[in-house]
């Protein structure tokens, strides 16, 4: 939060906050896992391992650590594969086909139409993915910092409602459909509404606030020398999102996790990139070589991520998620408030175990349950505000979802800047979202 006031790097506190609590949990194992909050260490004595210190030791470095190790790679990796299959296209000067053809120059306009352009597609591909598309194109639309970051963060709000309707729009909604909660028709015409306001309020109040023309940026030098030929750019571009828009189709038949189709992608460009070069100049392949351009991928960004889930995978592990979801289900028993705090906590807590803690806390109940068991079925009410909540609710803070993350390291958003200026407007869309779900199942 404070990175621009101690001028000390988000990256380094999310790394020693990451390992740090990691340590912790190793040195104080026994008696955090003597309390009996934890269900992983539940499971491990279930399948008959011993309750020693030695079995401790063994559960929390190659059992837990591990498992939350792949997890983390997972997101880790298609980031950096997403990153770099942008930065290749920019590189091949793809990104100024699209910008050359928008021609809007009023800021409200051109905000609706990059809003509405990233909700929709971040439901074909996934939030994260259409986050660092749609940022990347925006630093070739807009000079001005601060105005970039008004659209940026309106970027965020988007792609997370896109992703909060679609069955592969988010890790959430996927968790969900893969475990059975919903299927994908039904969420999509029971959550594109609300997903649609909690786009659209936001929407509305930035463009109230931002007037006038927008200031285009100056070509840099590598630009303007390495002018790359439009059929090249267009090759490039179009097998750019390609790449993209595969890795759901391939998680989809393969259930392999996401990152292996981006980084399946990110290889075939490669490949393709370094044959074309065979007919270019020295220089051109200086500038042009996949080898170069990963040198500018955003790394403290990633390493701030992996700070980050290491820190959600150690609270996890130790039972403290549990707590929270224990608490909150023995407190508060109505599923439109709870589904309500869930989306609160999303943006301070990973969403991913969060929604993972309830999906083991309740059961999938029967098809034709009455009463309070009918929210809990297939295609239940609760599923399905558990799918918008966490999906859209990580939109309230700029650490909040993957999302947030990208965007913060791309463009240097600050924690602070985002909460004065972005966080209230956010949380207007995410409550008027939940009021028309509220609405919708009153009444229809």
């Amino acid at each position: 939060m404070l990175e621009h006031n101690v001028h000390i790097n988000k990256a380094a506190t999310a790394l020693i906050m990451g390992a740090g609590l990691w340590a912790l949990y190793a040195i104080g194992a026994d008696e955090i896992l003597a309390l009996g909050h934890s269900e992983s260490w539940k499971h491990w004595l279930e399948a008959g391992h011993a309750k020693g210190h030695e079995s401790i030791i063994n559960f929390i470095v190659h059992h837990e650590l591990t498992e939350h190790l792949s997890e983390m790679a997972s997101i880790v990796f298609f980031l950096m594969g997403a990153m770099t299959i942008v930065e290749v296209i920019d590189e091949y000067q793809g990104f100024r086909i699209i910008t050359n053809r928008i021609r809007v120059t009023n800021k409200p306009k051109l905000l609706a139409i990059i809003s509405l352009m990233t909700f929709f597609l971040s439901a074909a591909l996934d939030n994260l993915t259409t986050t660092i598309v749609i940022v990347a194109v925006l630093n070739k639309l807009v000079k001005d910092k601060e105005t970039r970051w008004f659209f940026a963060s309106m970027v965020v709000i988007s792609a997370n409602a896109g992703g909060a309707w679609s069955p592969i729009g988010d890790v959430t909604t996927i968790m969900l459909w893969i475990g059975g909660q919903i299927t994908a028709l039904k969420i999509m015409e029971e959550i594109f509404m609300p997903s649609l306001v909690a786009m659209l309020v936001p929407l509305g109040v930035l463009m109230l606030k931002l007037k006038g023309e927008i200031d285009p940026p100056d070509m840099s030098d590598d630009e303007t020398k390495a002018f790359i030929p439009l059929k090249d750019r267009i090759i490039v571009l179009t097998a750019g999102l390609c790449a993209l828009m595969a890795v759901p189709v391939i998680k989809s038949y393969t259930h392999l996790p996401p990152f292996i189709g981006m980084l399946l992608g990110l290889g075939v460009m490669w490949f393709m990139t370094d044959f074309k070069l065979h007919s270019k100049t020295a220089e051109d392949k200086r500038l042009l070589n996949v080898g170069r351009i990963l040198k500018k991928i955003d790394m403290p960004t990633v390493l701030f991520l992996m700070g980050i889930l290491l820190a959600v995978g150690a609270l996890s592990s130790a039972g403290h998620l549990n707590v929270m979801a224990g608490f909150m289900q023995e407190h508060f028993t109505d599923i439109y408030f709870q589904n309500t705090l869930i989306g609160v906590l999303s943006a301070i807590v990973d969403n991913v175990p969060i929604v993972a803690a309830f999906m083991g806390m309740y059961p999938i109940a029967e098809a034709g349950s009455t009463g309070e068991l009918a929210n809990f079925v297939v295609d239940g009410k609760f599923w399905e505000m558990l799918a918008y909540a966490s999906g859209t609710g990580g939109s309230i803070l700029i650490i909040g979802s993957a999302a947030g993350v990208a965007a913060m390291g791309m463009e240097r958003i600050s924690f602070t800047w985002y909460f004065k200026n972005i966080a209230w407007v956010a949380t207007l869309g995410y409550l008027g979202g939940i009021a028309l779900f509220y609405l919708e199942m009153l009444f229809m």
